[in-house]
C-alpha cells in the first residue's frame, strides 16, 4: 500500500512484530505463553538463542511470496537458508519425495511399472502450457477432473495421495472432482521452485519467520509508512456504517479504510475451523531423514484414515532459531474431532524423544463480508498449510477488494529513483 502511495498507519497492540505468526525470543517468553512452570533446564543453552515460531510456514523457492519479497527487494533485510528435505509418510514410514525424473525411477515409494508411469506423468506436467493446447494430449484443462488425469497415466492410490499431497500440497481430496489445470500448474510450481535449489523446493528466513513482517516494515517506512507497536485498539470508530478512525489511549487515528486481522473485529468473523499446532524441542534430527537440519513431512490424510492432512516442520540451530545441537518441530493439523492431541499423535510419533511439548489449538475465522461497505478489509486466520501460498491468496484477495483491481507483481518493483534509506542517509 506504502508503495503504491497509500498513507499508512500500523498499529499494533504487541510488543513485537507478526502478530499471532511471531517468532518468540528469548525461549523464557515462550515457556511464558504457554503457561509452563518454572523456567528452562540448562540442557536448553542459553534463552536468547531461540527464535521460535508460533506458525510454522516454509516459503515455496518459486512461490509469490518469494516474487513479493524480491519485487520489493524486502529481500536486502533477510537472509535465506534451502530446507534441506520433503518427505512423504506411507505405511508408517517416511519416504524423500520424488518430484524430478531421477528421483522418481530411485525411489523406494513405487514398484517399477508404477515409476515408470509416474515419470511419463512428470514429464507430461513439465512440458504442459496452458496457452499450447498441442501439449494437452487429449485433456481439457479447464474441464477434465483431476481424477481422470491420473486414470489417463494409470496411476495408483498411494501415487495418487503423495503427487495431490506433496507435490500440488492440497490438504485434503477436493481437488480430485475440479478441474485439472489448477493441480497441474501447482505441481509445476513445486518442480520449479525445487529445480531453483536442488534440495528441496523450500526457503526459511534466518532468525525465524518474524523477521518477514519487519522486512516488510522497513519498506513501508521507506515509502512514508508509521508502525506503532504497544498500542492498544479501543474502539473501531464507525459512521455512517463506514470506518473513520481508530481510537487508541484516547487519541484517534482518522482513517478511510482499514486492514486487521480478526482478533480486532470479532464480531464481523465467522469460525470456520481449528487447528492444532504442537511445538516439539528436539535434541536429535528426525529419524529416517537423513540427518537433515530442516526438513519438511507431510502424512496425507488417507494413510491416517482422516480428511485433512497432518504437517511437520523442522528447523535447527542452523536457521540461527535455536541452541547449538538442538531442533525444532511443529506438527499442525486441521481438527476434526473432540480429540485434537490424539489426532496429532501420527506426526508427534515420529519426533520421538521430544524434550518439551508446547500444545496451541486455535479458531479459524474468516471475514463475514467484503468489507465494501464498512472499508474495513479483514484477513483470514493462517491456516495449517506449512507454506505460504494461501495467505499470499488472502493478500492479493485484499488488495482487489481495497484497491478495486488485481495486485500486479511488476507494481511493486521498486522505481529506479525510489529513495533508499540508505542513501537518504549519505
Amino acid at each position: 500500500m506504502s508503495v503504491n502511495g497509500k498513507k499508512v498507519l500500523h498499529m499494533d497492540r504487541n510488543s513485537y512484530y507478526g502478530g499471532e505468526s511471531a517468532s518468540i525470543t528469548p525461549l523464557e517468553d515462550l515457556y511464558k505463553r504457554f503457561n509452563i512452570p518454572g523456567s528452562p533446564p540448562a540442557s536448553m543453552g542459553r534463552g536468547r538463542d531461540w527464535n521460535v515460531d508460533l506458525i510454522p510456514k516454509f516459503l515455496m523457492a518459486n512461490g509469490q511470496l518469494v516474487k513479493m519479497l524480491l519485487y520489493t527487494e524486502v529481500t536486502r533485510y533477510l537472509d535465506f537458508k534451502v530446507t534441506e528435505g520433503s518427505f512423504v509418510y506411507k505405511g508408517g514410514k517416511i519416504y524423500k519425495v520424488p518430484s524430478t525424473e531421477a528421483e522418481a525411477l530411485a525411489s523406494s515409494l513405487m514398484g517399477l511399472f508404477e515409476k515408470r508411469r509416474f515419470r511419463k506423468f512428470l514429464v507430461y506436467v513439465a512440458n504442459f502450457d496452458e496457452n499450447d493446447p498441442r501439449t494437452f494430449e487429449g485433456v481439457d484443462p479447464k474441464k477434465t477432473t483431476m481424477r481422470d488425469v491420473y486414470k489417463k497415466f494409470d496411476l495408483g492410490q498411494d501415487v495418487i495421495d503423495f503427487t495431490g499431497h506433496a507435490l500440488a500440497l492440497y490438504r485434503t481430496d477436493d481437488y480430485l472432482d475440479q478441474p485439472c489445470q489448477e493441480t497441474i500448474n501447482r505441481i509445476k510450481l513445486y518442480s520449479e521452485s525445487l529445480a531453483r535449489y536442488g534440495k528441496s523446493p523450500y526457503l526459511y528466513p534466518l532468525y525465524g519467520l518474524g523477521e518477514l513482517p519487519q522486512g516488510f516494515a522497513r519498506l513501508s517506512a521507506i515509502y512514508g509508512g508509521t508502525y506503532m507497536l504497544n498500542k492498544p485498539i479501543e474502539e473501531i470508530v464507525i459512521e455512517n456504517g463506514k470506518v473513520v478512525g481508530v481510537k487508541s489511549e484516547g487519541e484517534v487515528a482518522r482513517c478511510k479504510q482499514l486492514i486487521c486481522d480478526p482478533s480486532y473485529v470479532p464480531d464481523r468473523v465467522t469460525k470456520v475451523g481449528l487447528v492444532i499446532r504442537v511445538i516439539c524441542i528436539l535434541n536429535h534430527p528426525i529419524k529416517n531423514t537423513n540427518d537433515a537440519n530442516s526438513c519438511q513431512i507431510i502424512i496425507p490424510q488417507n494413510q491416517v484414515n482422516r480428511k485433512s492432512d497432518i504437517y511437520v516442520c523442522m528447523i535447527s540451530s542452523a536457521h540461527n532459531v535455536a541452541a547449538q545441537g538442538k531442533y525444532i518441530a511443529i506438527a499442525s493439523t486441521t481438527v476434526e474431532t473432540g480429540d485434537p492431541e490424539r489426532e496429532i499423535k501420527p506426526a508427534l510419533d515420529l519426533l520421538e524423544p521430544i524434550e518439551q511439548k508446547f500444545v496451541s489449538i486455535s479458531d479459524l475465522f474468516a471475514p463475514t463480508d467484503l468489507g465494501t461497505e464498512s472499508q474495513i478489509f479483514i484477513s483470514r486466520t493462517y491456516d495449517a498449510t506449512t507454506h505460504f501460498e494461501t495467505t499470499c491468496d488472502d493478500i492479493k484477495d485484499i488488495y482487489k477488494r481495497m484497491m478495486g483491481s488485481e495486485f500486479d507483481f511488476e507494481e511493486m518493483k521498486r522505481k529506479k529513483n525510489d529513495i533508499y534509506g540508505e542513501q537518504e542517509q549519505q
